[in-house]
């Protein structure tokens, strides 16, 4: 399994980052992001923090892979390409965005914010709009299918206007816990309840594999 968009207690999940990736091993996953909250505040200590131990996985002997990220959080949506800039500067290749989630109070105009800024993926979108949606499929921004909950009740909405317009799509489980990993058998039902179809959830599987080889790639340049 592939998740991009999972959190360790450097913000607001309750494991550390070195339990965090060995459940996620356990659990069957075969490539971990690690995401966590950042603003302008944290933004250099969560990722080198991130990164001391994402490198030391990578001579471990455990056989995952595992990339060091961010989800901008409740920025400002007028600053969020500032903080694109910066995260990009620092050679941080997975840069995930707080979506305009249903039961967050995110400031409107977040999404479209984010996608212009050139962000990898925006999480749990909400009832993103046609017109951001769009925007997505062009600048080739994913959109985050969610098992969170509270966050996946628009699932459905996600899926039906990326079908529409052909935008990338990608199934993370925000995991901020153990019993938030998921299992290949769950993943399937998260899939099916969210209304994609076979030819889309294939599309998605082979979006998830390119943006994996991507973020491996870069990491290792960088």
């Amino acid at each position: 399994m592939i998740d991009f968009h999972t959190h360790t207690f450097l913000s607001d999940g309750v494991l550390s980052p070195a339990e965090h990736i060995r459940r996620a091993l356990v659990n069957g996953y075969q490539f971990l992001g690690i995401t966590d909250h950042v603003d302008f505040s944290n933004l250099e200590y969560v990722y080198s923090s991130l990164k001391k131990m994402t490198d030391e996985v990578i001579n471990s002997g455990w056989d995952i892979q595992v990339i060091p990220g961010i989800e901008i959080t409740h920025v400002p949506a007028k600053k969020i390409e500032k903080l694109v800039r910066q995260a990009r500067s620092l050679g941080i290749s997975l840069i995930v965005m707080h979506g305009e989630s249903p039961v967050e109070p995110v400031e409107k105009g977040t999404n479209r914010a984010a996608i212009e800024a050139g962000v990898d993926i925006v999480a749990h979108p909400g009832l993103i709009t046609d017109e951001d949606v769009k925007r997505a499929a062009h600048l080739g921004v994913s959109l985050e299918i969610s098992a969170r909950k509270g966050h996946s009740i628009t699932n459905g909405h996600v899926v039906q206007l990326a079908a529409k317009y052909a935008a990338p799509l990608v199934l993370d489980t925000d995991a901020h816990a153990p019993g938030d990993f998921l299992t290949p058998a769950f993943r399937e039902i998260i899939l099916k309840g969210s209304g994609i179809s076979s030819e889309q959830a294939n599309l998605m599987e082979k979006n998830m594999i390119k943006l994996k080889n991507k973020f491996l790639q870069k990491n290792t340049v960088d």
